[in-house]
């Protein structure tokens, strides 16, 4: 059990810091509001996206939210994932941009099914 825990908390965290630090760089970050206009999305999808990527980073980094709710969280990151690899592809963007999301995806997923693993130990 003890496995499970430690591999959750890595995948969680790396996913909750990457939320959070991407979040803090869509706010923050000019060449990042300009990426956004290149993938053709609006200004306040920017600002949108951010704070429910805040939202949800803290619902999976607290442990007394309901695992319930933690899959509201897990769903949103996946289905920003794979949109954001469908939208950097269809962008003729470099490979690199294409993949990493694919990559966060799949971290996403470990985490998801060791939570599942803690909640069934």
């Amino acid at each position: 059990m003890k496995k499970n825990t430690i591999i959750y908390w890595i995948s969680t965290g790396l996913i909750g810091l990457m939320m959070l630090f991407s979040s803090y760089s869509y706010l923050a970050n000019p060449q990042i509001a300009q990426a956004f206009k290149h993938l053709g999305f609006s200004d306040y999808f920017r600002i949108e996206l951010a704070a429910f990527k805040i939202i949800g980073a803290f619902v999976l980094l607290i442990p007394q939210i309901p695992s319930r709710v933690k899959e509201w969280a897990y769903a949103g990151f996946g289905i920003t994932f794979i949109s954001a690899a469908i939208a950097h592809a269809a962008s003729n963007d470099p490979a690199s941009a294409v993949v990493t999301p694919v990559i966060f995806l799949g971290i996403l997923i470990l985490s998801n099914i060791q939570l599942h693993k803690l909640k069934l130990a």
